[in-house]
């Protein structure tokens, strides 16, 4: 049998028959006294033992309010322990969570609340109760709305989640085997959890995940890249997003690992100092924002620390290619390596928290090669993966053992990957999710009767198997001589400056490509301020022209590597942010392209009009 497929074979032995309340058990079992969750700056740390009692508490007191087996219940809130307790009650009733992005708007919350049918709504606290309160009327299967933090005086339409506890107390002392019989009759099959995908246009899908889907998921990385037993970890990401949902809870229940919520994503370095992680996944801006970081600092540094930093980084770069390649680094090279992170390079990455990195993993959106090569100089192989909440998270991983550079990396375990005849990825395998929810309740299929899942995303594979994701599908610009371009492909080069936070490649159905260009909103006034500008702040510094020109360079620098057609001929920098809360990024920071055609419209056309080029409608 070929190693791949035996492999698979193990994997699928060991997720067999395994359920989340089943490992949350055994955590409780055996490693009782074991940390599991802490937020990060409190004195919270609850042992597995203690996590699963305020479980049970609170997963008899749910099923007292009306949570039934198969329902949905819906959450909206920040990272807290709160949100893992409810979370996961509900999963011990068989009932289904689902974590919805606070940044949605009135009429959204309302599709989801009634898409789900959901008996029971999870909320912060007053602020949020006062934004569903004009819609709560028109939710006709919400049985109790439940609120984390307790308004001042009661509301009479929400019961706190204190209350909740106290009836799952009083229901657990009158039947304590409930809890257990409940959990006990839960299969591998059955819904674990519901994930609203993003989107960038129309109504969001609802993702239907497995127990078997995400246990595999999780037997599969164990497999593919060792990281130490029962490994602290940092939750930073909201739980809608599913790195953030399969890393924070489900892998971390299976590792029986040690998990720091860091509730504010600003503390998110302070964070990964405190808990030194030995993997962590971010999100290409993440790791956009520690390399542009490190850049600000060595700018400011001493000539002779930059050399110092140089050389280390020049040799340990050297070995990485190698290593890209799939060849074997010489051992007088690996001594120069080591040597190079004990003197120079392991201060730089304890500054990020990153010294005991093993798997340092990115994914959600491309990652310019020029930042992954720069932090591997750092002694930081950042390593790319890819997939959909579709697909649990990941489809195609690289590890730390072989990865290529620029690529999302091969196949996970079990997983088959193809490309049909426009390019388009498809996939299959264990992880593809059991389908989408449909509003009568059923499950859609989302592959097809062959069982491949059409990813939407376009790529290439190589003869080593490994992918490469070129763009969306839909998403490929057409300029009006009929040349196809990867919009993706030229913004990953014009990020991969420090001052460009975001950019949009514009061009369909016009003469040529321009750019909208958002500055990075902590590195621009830094950089202003080495500048000696006088106001080193946005909006002001979007127009100053010694930005401007640097901009320019950047531009000047990304054209370099693109084809004639490709090249951005004009740009625009615009005086605020995008965030999630403006509306042009998704909570997962993708580019919401129609809604930032549509709200730039005017500076797009001037971006043609001031070049003499007639303005065409823009339906990128």
């Amino acid at each position: 049998m070929d190693p791949a497929d035996v492999l698979a074979d193990q994997c699928a032995r060991k997720a067999a028959d395994l359920t989340v309340p089943a490992l949350l058990h055994r955590n409780a079992t055996e490693f009782a006294d074991l940390p599991a969750l802490t937020t990060l700056g409190r004195d919270d740390t609850r042992t597995w033992a203690q996590l699963r009692d305020e479980v049970a508490e609170l997963s008899g007191g749910l099923a007292e309010i009306g949570l039934e087996a198969g329902r949905h219940m819906l959450i909206m809130m920040s990272s807290r322990a709160e949100h893992w307790l409810v979370d996961l009650a509900a999963v011990h009733l068989g009932a289904v969570p689902s974590t919805i992005y606070p940044t949605l708007s009135a009429e959204q919350m309302r599709y989801l609340a009634r898409h789900s049918a959901a008996q029971v709504l999870v909320l912060e606290g007053p602020a949020e109760l006062e934004r569903w309160r004009p819609i709560l009327a028109d939710l006709p299967d919400l049985l109790r709305v439940v609120l984390v933090d307790e308004p001042g005086e009661p509301a009479a339409d929400a019961v706190p989640l204190s209350r909740v506890r106290t009836l799952g107390r009083a229901a657990r002392e009158a039947d304590p085997d409930a809890f257990e019989r409940r959990w006990r009759t839960i299969r591998p099959e059955q819904p674990v959890t519901l994930l609203y995908t993003s989107g960038t246009t129309g109504n969001p899908k609802g993702v239907v995940l497995s127990h078997h889907n995400v246990i595999y998921q999780a037997v599969a990385l164990d497999a593919m890249v060792s990281v130490p037993d029962h490994a602290p970890t940092v939750a930073y990401l909201p739980l809608a997003h599913i790195a953030e949902r399969f890393l924070g809870i489900y892998n971390a229940i299976y590792r029986a690992g040690h998990v720091t919520i860091c509730p504010d994503a600003t503390q998110l370095v302070g964070a990964l100092r405190a808990v030194g992680p030995a993997s962590f996944f971010g999100v290409p801006r993440v790791w956009e924002k520690m390399a542009a970081g490190v850049q600000a600092h060595l700018a400011g540094a001493e000539p002779a620390v930059r050399a110092a930093v140089a050389a280390a980084s020049a040799v340990t770069l050297e070995a990485y290619e190698l290593r890209a390649a799939g060849k074997p680094v010489p051992d007088e090279l690996a001594a120069r390596v080591e040597q190079a992170r004990a003197t120079v390079l392991r201060p730089l990455q304890s500054t990020l928290g990153l010294q005991n990195m093993v798997w340092p993993g990115s994914g959600a959106a491309p990652i310019p090669v020029d930042v992954l090569r720069f932090l591997a100089g750092l002694g930081v192989d950042v390593l790319e993966v890819w997939g959909l909440t579709e697909t649990t998270g990941t489809a195609t991983l690289n590890t730390p053992d072989r990865f290529r550079t620029g690529s999302v990396g091969r196949p996970n375990v079990g997983m088959e990957v193809r490309l049909a005849d426009d390019g388009e990825i498809l996939v299959r395998g264990p992880l593809v999710c059991s389908g989408y929810l449909r509003e009568d309740g059923g499950v859609e299929p989302v592959v097809d009767a062959d069982g491949w899942l059409a990813t939407g995303d376009v790529g290439t594979l190589d003869d080593d198997g490994f992918l490469t994701i070129t763009d969306r599908k839909k998403e490929l610009i057409i300029t009006s001589s009929g040349k196809n371009i990867s919009p993706a492909q030229i913004e990953n080069l014009l990020r991969a400056h420090p001052l460009i936070g975001q950019a949009v490649a514009i061009g369909d159905r016009r003469p040529y490509v321009t750019a909208l260009i958002v500055l990075d909103e902590e590195v621009a006034p830094q950089w202003a301020r080495t500048q000696g500008i006088s106001d080193p702040q946005m909006p002001g510094l979007a127009s100053n022209p010694v930005l401007l020109a640097e901009i320019q360079s950047a531009v000047d620098a990304a054209n370099a590597r693109l084809a004639r057609p490709e090249q951005v001929k004009s740009f625009q920098v615009l005086p605020s942010a995008w965030t999630p809360e403006s509306g042009e990024l998704t909570p997962t920071l993708k580019l919401r392209r129609r809604i930032i055609v549509d709200r730039y419209g005017d500076r797009i056309d001037s971006l043609y009009t001031a070049a003499g080029v007639a303005a065409e409608p823009v339906t990128q």
